[in-house]
């Protein structure tokens, strides 16, 4: 599930997370490697191993996201992590 540290839940107990975060997976795009321009939900379906990875790295801080000048969400790699790609 992609979560922003430190943030609340915005919705409701009874409405499905998404498995890898607060921020529905459709509308995190992702910034780096051979998927970027692509959302999360794109890449679990087209790529469930790398999609497994994403989750699996997730609580390592390998991973960020930003919100973008164009209002989207991006997720990144942490420069001061490492993960191969």
């Amino acid at each position: 599930m992609f979560s922003s540290p430190g943030k609340g839940k915005r919705h409701n107990e009874c409405t499905r997370q998404p498995d890898y975060g607060v921020i529905e997976e459709d509308l995190v795009i992702i910034d780096f490697g051979k998927y970027e321009g692509k959302s999360v939900k794109d890449v679990q379906e087209l790529d469930p191993d790398f999609y497994g990875r994403l989750v699996a790295e997730k609580e390592n801080g390998v991973f960020a996201i930003r919100r973008h000048r164009d209002k989207t969400f991006r997720l990144y790699i942490n420069p001061l992590s490492s993960m191969d790609q």
